[in-house]
């Protein structure tokens, strides 16, 4: 007769094979990007009267605001749980076609995930888990109930978020997480200077958003320098033309100094902070030289035709 298998031996063969036969549903984009604003009523008007998105009370869970850039993705201003906080993004969502099946997918996969997915009033569900090194990052279903158009659409410095980023310390715990796990890919990577990543950007599965890794900061960097690197980027066709249509809104470059700059990247880009310092980079779709470091190995994004 041969002796019994060890239970914990039985429980490890039960969730090797959950973690096979569980499917990973798509994982299509940015979703939305939640800030802190230690003052939402200033930032709702950097929002709204400078880069043009429309604004929705942001339900009862927070006493915030989301700023819609399109009808499905938006940045939701929240106040910060304690004065002082220094990192000012609070998480990162991604949208997926069907939000229960990858919490089981995750968990299947060995991530601590929540009990249940969240129900919104509008039909959305949504659930948040944290990365190898304690960041929030969630996944959200859009509902059946989108905000309506705005009366005029044309407002927008930008219909579209192509990405964001946060300090990454360990690239290779986030590797797993990001690429072995939830099946992000490689899209381009590349540093400041000659032999160095700075920066690694990790598109999702199914669309032509991405997640970048912000490397090498400092152990303790400053306010500003997190600021900097926990970013977003709104898409836009030619930042000349923003930069046109930001100075007829009042806003002026700083002085003496060319806003746009090309990225190493090989895209032209034009920074903006918000009234917390967060970086609001806007990036041209297409690069318009070839890019240093390596080369692009993702598909390229393309503007939306509608709201």
């Amino acid at each position: 007769m041969k002796p019994a298998l060890p239970f914990a031996f039985l429980l490890l063969l039960s969730s090797l094979s959950a973690a096979q036969t569980t499917p990973r549903p798509a994982i299509t984009g940015i979703s939305h990007v939640v800030l802190f604003a230690d003052n939402l009523s200033k930032s709702r008007e950097f929002y709204v009267s400078l880069v043009g998105w429309d604004p929705v009370p942001a339900g009862a869970a927070h006493s915030g605001v989301r700023i819609y850039a399109n009808h499905s993705q938006y940045i939701e201003l929240i106040s910060p749980p304690r004065a002082g906080i220094l990192d000012r993004l609070d998480a990162i969502y991604f949208s997926t076609s069907d939000a229960s099946a990858l919490r089981r997918y995750l968990g299947a996969h060995g991530v601590a995930v929540p009990a249940a997915v969240t129900r919104s009033s509008d039909g959305s569900r949504s659930f948040q888990v944290l990365d190898p090194e304690g960041n929030k990052v969630g996944f959200a279903q859009p509902g059946r109930h989108f905000p309506p158009e705005p009366a005029d659409a044309s407002r927008r410095l930008s219909a579209h978020i192509l990405h964001a980023g946060y300090v990454v310390r360990n690239r290779a715990a986030l590797d797993h997480f990001y690429k072995d796990i939830l099946g992000f890919h490689l899209y381009w990577q590349g540093g400041a200077h000659p032999g160095e990543t700075d920066w690694v950007m990790m598109q999702v599965p199914n669309g032509a958003d991405w997640f970048e890794y912000m490397l090498n900061l400092p152990a303790q960097p400053s306010r500003s320098q997190l600021g900097s690197a926990d970013h977003f980027a709104p898409g836009v066709v030619s930042v000349a033309q923003l930069q046109s249509r930001l100075e007829r809104r009042g806003w002026a470059p700083p002085s003496g100094k060319n806003p746009q700059v090309l990225g190493v990247d090989g895209k032209m880009q034009l920074d903006l902070r918000d009234p917390d310092g967060t970086r609001v980079e806007f990036m041209e779709y297409l690069p318009v030289k070839q890019p240093c470091c390596s080369p692009y190995t993702g598909v390229q994004p393309s503007p939306p035709t509608g709201w």
